[in-house]
């Protein structure tokens, strides 16, 4: 596979670049006047880039209040400006009328600058953040820089000069809130301020008289000289809280010369009390917090100094705590819906860059399961999920919400894309910013915790994809050792860099590569894995990318790359072992996509204690051309073909990364005289027959969300319903990753008919494979033809049991006749029946069975004890369960009736309650008790509850 996904991921990633934007006609225009902005894209990130540029663009009011009155939202095309190509790289944006009128600005304040990112249709290149000064006063900071801070000893001086346009103003300069020098009726300024002794805030304001007020900020840090001491063994990277009023922050930070913590405890001023501690027998920094306020929430940044950086890079960066597990993030955080993130802390004033968050005596959360046990790996049946596009919210209320669909179609496992701290908003989240911290676009921890509990309640495990391949601009190990180059202590990793390399190892590569032969990056990936399996019971993880865990070749070496390298061998090994040793029974994944050689390595690897690793196995283009009418081998979906001792070949036909096989019929399946596959309907009956032939082969399988309900929508439609596909088109770029509709929902697919055929025969063939004994035997695959056949079988079951299974399926575009070869004649049941009464009686075993085109047929020598009873008690379902107070229904119920073990009512709800009604059970005794409810559908149906 060329890793085109992580090149995708980015979705909203930007850094400061250089580029050039100006005023047409060199003056700067006032907020009432129309202006022409010029974008010469010359040493930009849209340099190389011919297509269609858009404007992601907001103001700054009153000269600090920055992104404001954003025009559309970002990668929307329909909604954001269009840029005019003038000639050559010169392309023009017009503000019509006057540029308050542009900007629909009808505030108070004046609008001081334009605020810009410049961006390609699909946003994979872009410029940094740029601004224009809008109005003729304008205040110029000569020295020291705007936003700057200058190091300096103890006792030394600060020189601060300025000036301004538009005529003479007054000045005030104010150092950590103090006024400390004023002048009046002057159009230039400079000032000494003398024996500085400790950190100061400096703001710098000037007033022009009927025209409006300007602030410039900068600051000054005192030089220290680090002291020593070692710390206990048990303090972490990152946060250790000692008690309710006293935390442990911990860095490592090679090759520094001192760190100051700031933070809200200090009031962003901090004194030579706040340098942090030098441990050189582990080689970090740390400090104590003391006088902590018990639960309150403090906001905090490691203030990094190298006083004679190499080359370009900062003397002073400012991030957050690498191993944070809450940041908060200036630009971002403002997006995020209060009903998903209630009680968001508020980002703190005057500060800049995310911040980390820490809070002593934090409520536990209450897990009402707390031992959930896996389903098997040979069972396993994993839905991939994107948050961002699984329904309306966006959130993970959503899939607590929809459990019951999840439910209904018998997954035992969802995987969600990354939903750690990912750059932006809006994003597939490969861009992972920090690794053990949840993106709060998507809810608070103890909403996903709630997440994680309701999935176990149901048997449904959890496993999260895990993107530690690669790192961007906003990650802190990125940034505290980095070449600046972009501006703004933003940039690529210098060779000082303890967990990066300067350049790509290897040929897949996107971001900044993590070096995972290093001993730094190795502490840092184990401590994001003990992270997500003990604070959130993460069941497993997908490792993303797994080629780029080498060392040894080149981003043009693509053999070496896809060869065997023992080095990533080993190190993923090592990162499956620690995984284990939190967890003996932990999911285990890579997406590898490599040589059966490398691979079996790891999926044979400690097979003989009933682990091994399982492998990503990508059979997208054998099912697309035989879902479109052509004939195809898909022997790779089982784990014999790859060479595995155990099944540990997790196959799929669609996942995130692959165009909807749906689509694909739609647009170019075949077509006979009487059979049409780019029919809609048709192509959804071969969808059932799909999945006949995917889902039913032993070992595990994943399935990418609503391929179960024939999603037809291409992973290449943009937000303006246009679908761009640079594989298919002309028009450059893509949308792969534009924010898709969900007409799922909105259309109410369930209903269907059509469409929930494929959904309610996916979950038969789900019921089976995890239910049937015989769905964890052997298999042989023959395909290649138009119409493949698999037979899966146990000799080890009894003859009395469900121990054959022949699969027939034609995906021709006219009826064919069939020789099924059952391995033995008598009575073969359909099993897709579930009342268990079709049967067919074979004398002949090679005796021809006609399918029409697009059907399928399962046979096995017993009819499945499974019953439709056995689907429709999934819609009822009890969370949490146990409870010691309350619950909740996944459904809307008329009334509810609660039974002791004796059969006698001991309480009862009448009404219409909407699902995820809180039913009060607080002043029930504990034991068991039986709810018997009525559903909206009419339907009456019972469950256990267990009362705490």
């Amino acid at each position: 596979m060329k890793k085109l996904l992580l090149i995708l991921s980015l979705a909203l990633f930007s850094i400061p670049n250089y580029a050039q934007i100006s005023w047409q006609g060199g003056s700067i225009p006032e907020e009432t006047n129309p202006a022409t902005i010029l974008f010469d894209k010359t040493g930009t990130g849209l340099e190389s880039y011919s297509g269609t540029i858009y404007a992601h663009t907001g103001v700054t009011i009153d000269d600090n209040i920055a992104w404001q009155n954003v025009i559309g939202t970002w990668g929307n095309n329909a909604t954001q400006p269009v840029l005019e190509l003038v000639s050559g790289n010169i392309y023009k944006l017009d503000l019509t009328s006057s540029i308050k009128d542009y900007y629909s600005y009808s505030g108070t304040g004046a609008i001081t600058a334009i605020n810009m990112v410049l961006r390609s249709a699909d946003g994979l290149q872009q410029t940094g953040d740029l601004d224009l000064p809008v109005g003729a006063f304008q205040l110029i900071l000569n020295s020291p820089a705007q936003n700057s801070t200058t190091l300096i000893n103890s006792g030394e001086s600060l020189n601060v000069s300025a000036s301004n346009t538009g005529g003479n103003a007054n000045y005030v300069l104010t150092a950590n809130g103090t006024v400390i020098n004023t002048q009046n009726n002057t159009s230039s300024y400079t000032y000494t301020h003398s024996n500085i002794t400790q950190y100061q805030h400096y703001e710098l304001q000037v007033t022009l008289v009927g025209t409006g007020v300007k602030t410039k900020n900068f600051d000054v840090l005192i030089n220290q000289t680090t002291a020593t001491a070692i710390m206990p063994t048990s303090y972490q990277d990152g946060i250790t809280y000692l008690s309710d009023t006293e935390a442990v922050l911990v860095l490592y930070a090679p090759g520094k010369d001192y760190i100051y913590v700031a933070g809200s405890f200090n009031n962003w001023q901090p004194n030579s009390s706040y340098a942090m501690k030098y441990d050189f027998t582990r080689g970090k920094h740390w400090i104590t917090l003391s006088g902590l306020t018990s639960g309150q929430i403090e906001t905090y940044q490691y203030w990094v100094v190298k006083k004679e950086p190499s080359g370009s890079a900062l003397s002073l960066v400012k991030v957050a705590d690498p191993y944070s597990t809450l940041i908060l993030d200036p630009n971002d955080d403002q997006y995020i819906p209060a009903s998903t993130y209630p009680n968001l802390p508020a980002y703190p004033s005057g500060q800049k860059y995310a911040v980390s968050v820490l809070q002593t005596n934090q409520a536990a959360y209450n897990w009402q399961v707390s031992n959930f046990n896996k389903p098997k790996k040979e069972d396993l049946v994993v839905y991939e999920v994107l948050l961002r596009d699984f329904d309306a919210d966006r959130n993970f209320q959503d899939l607590i919400d929809r459990i019951s669909y999840f439910k209904n179609l018998n997954i035992n496992a969802i995987e969600l894309m990354p939903v750690m701290e990912f750059e932006g908003n809006e994003s597939w989240g490969y861009n992972t910013s920090f690794h053990l911290a949840l993106d709060k676009y998507y809810g608070t921890k103890d909403k996903f915790k709630e997440l994680v509990d309701v999935c176990h309640q149901n048997g449904i495990a959890v496993i999260l994809d895990l993107a530690l391949n690669h790192a961007f601009g906003q990650n802190s190990m990125v940034r505290m050792w980095n070449d600046n180059r972009y501006g703004d202590s933003y940039g690529e990793p210098t060779s000082e860099n303890p967990y990066f390399n300067t350049v790509a190892k290897h040929t897949y590569s996107v971001g900044n590569d993590f070096n995972h032969q290093r001993t730094a990056t190795q502490n840092y990936t184990k401590r994001v894995i003990k992270q997500w399996i003990e604070e959130f019971k993460i069941d497993g993880f997908r490792w993303d990318l797994t080629k780029g865990f080498t060392q040894n070749c080149t981003d043009s070496n693509y053999s070496c790359t896809d060869s065997y390298q023992a080095d990533r061998v080993a190190v993923l090994k090592s990162y499956a072992d620690y995984s284990w040793s939190l967890d003996p029974n932990h999911y285990v994944i890579f997406e590898h996509l490599g040589s059966d050689a490398e691979e079996q390595e790891w999926a044979n690897y400690k097979i003989n204690e009933g682990k091994g690793v399982m492998m990503w196995s990508e059979m997208w283009n054998s099912y697309k051309e035989l879902a479109n009418g052509n004939a195809s081998s898909f022997d790779r979906m089982g784990h014999v073909a790859h060479g595995f001792t155990e099944k540990r070949t997790l196959g799929y036909p669609e996942s995130h990364d692959k165009d909807r096989i749906m689509y694909e019929m739609t647009t170019f399946g075949k077509t006979g005289t009487e059979y049409d596959i780019k029919d809609l309907n048709t192509a959804l009956a071969r969808m059932s027959a799909l999945g006949a032939v995917t889902l039913t082969i032993p070992g595990p399988k994943m399935l990418w969300h609503f391929a179960d309900l024939g999603m037809d929508d291409s992973i290449w439609l943009c937000s303006d319903g246009v679908t761009v596909n640079s594989d298919y088109d002309a028009t450059p770029g893509d949308c792969k990753l534009s924010t898709k509709p969900q007409p799922q929902w909105s259309e109410n697919w369930l209903g269907n008919p059509n469409r929930k055929q494929v959904y309610d025969d996916w979950s038969r063939l789900i019921q089976l494979k995890t239910q049937e004994a015989v769905f964890e035997g052997d298999y042989t695959i023959d395909s290649g033809t138009l119409t493949p056949k698999i037979y899966i079988f146990d000799d080890t079951l009894p003859t009395s049991s469900l121990k054959n299974v022949v699969i027939l399926a034609n995906f021709d575009v006219i009826a064919q006749n069939i020789t099924p070869n059952f391995p033995y004649p008598g009575t073969w049941y359909d099993l897709m029946d579930e009342t268990g009464g079709t049967s067919i009686t074979v004398s002949n075993t090679p005796a021809a069975i006609n399918l029409p085109a697009g059907a399928f047929k399962i046979y096995g020598n017993k009819a499945s004890t499974l019953s439709v009873s056995d689907i429709e008690k999934h819609l009822f379902a009890i969370y949490p369960n146990p409870t010691s107070t309350s619950f909740k229904l996944n459904n809307a119920v008329n009334d509810l009736r609660i039974y002791n073990i004796t059969g006698k009512m001991v309480k009862s709800f009448n009404g219409n309650f909407q699902k995820g009604f809180s039913f009060n059970v607080s002043n029930l005794n504990q034991g068991i008790y039986i709810i018997k409810i009525k559903n909206q559908l009419g339907q009456s149906l019972t469950s256990k509850l267990v009362k705490l």
